[in-house]
């Protein structure tokens, strides 16, 4: 089976090409080739399908083979693939309302729907940056879901291992608590991390992002994915956090958001309530599988 690596902002999965190749147990597989001392190493397994509805479908399964709805950072890899290896035709320009226009657009069809993506090309005709139209965040508890009696979950307080700490939901597709504070040294990700994923409100788990606000336009976070543990980038996270901010009265609209693994351009959009969200995406290597 033919493979291709590639990452963004270090957030880095495995790719397979569903239009030439087949996949017939996904899940099983994530485990493998995501396994960072007997398999190929990454956070997860993408599959680029063919899709009546768009250019491509992605399906993403996290390390532990669990599928998710969304990835923000695996869908800008993945317009760059289908894009560089002409899977599909690129459509017209795209813009943000207001701000920047990319010279062409893909739309691509993942679980949470069809999404546009605006496309930097460079000299080589290759994608070198990608800015994804993520969509209007959903807030309502019962959608995300958080099964807790608010409307919204909006600086709520949450017992974890004796403490209280106190959080945000968004969901960008999947689900996300994001929790403000003022030292990301002092949060012990890999021990309070699982404990959130898995705490009994969340039905379908969670992402857990912890976040320091800077200025209102600029905060760095760190984050624990559902299914696949510390991350050192997530861009559904970091669109869930740059609406948690503005829900909070932390940080504007616009934000440079720092991850371990980079930066990412944020953007919740006045104009259609959108989250538009920018950033790199490189291909790695290619390979074969020898499954």
């Amino acid at each position: 089976m033919k493979f291709t690596k590639m990452h963004g902002l270090g957030n880095d999965y495995v790719y397979v090409n569903c239009f030439e190749e087949q996949v017939d147990d996904a899940a099983s597989l994530a485990v493998r080739v995501s396994n960072r001392h007997t398999g190929i190493g990454a956070d997860g397994l993408i599959l680029i399908c063919p899709s009546d509805l768009a250019g491509a479908r992605m399906r993403m399964f996290n390390a532990d083979g669990s599928e998710a709805e969304m990835c923000g950072n695996g869908i800008r890899c993945l317009a760059k693939y289908v894009y560089d290896h002409r899977l599909a035709e690129a459509g017209d320009e795209f813009s943000v309302p207001g701000e920047e226009t990319f010279e062409a657009s893909l739309q691509i069809e993942t679980a949470r729907g069809v999404l546009t993506l605006g496309l930097d090309i460079d000299d080589d005709d290759k994608v070198s940056r990608v800015c994804v139209n993520m969509g209007r965040p959903i807030l309502k508890a019962d959608r995300i879901p958080v099964a807790i009696g608010a409307e919204r979950i909006i600086n709520e307080p949450i017992e974890v291992a004796g403490k209280e700490l106190v959080m945000t939901c968004v969901s960008m597709g999947n689900p996300h608590a994001v929790f403000f504070c003022d030292d990301l040294n002092e949060i012990e990700l890999g021990g309070v991390g699982p404990l959130i994923e898995h705490h009994e409100i969340f039905p379908n788990r969670i992402n857990a992002h912890f976040v320091k606000v800077q200025t209102p336009n600029e905060f760095t976070m760190r984050t624990w994915e559902r299914g696949s543990g510390i991350t050192i980038a997530c861009g559904t996270g970091a669109c869930a956090s740059v609406v948690a901010g503005v829900l909070t009265g932390r940080c504007g609209r616009k934000v440079l958001a720092h991850l371990p693994g980079g930066d990412l351009d944020l953007n919740w959009c006045e104009e259609d309530d959108c989250v538009y969200m920018t950033g790199p995406a490189v291909e790695v290597f290619t390979g074969n599988w020898p499954e």
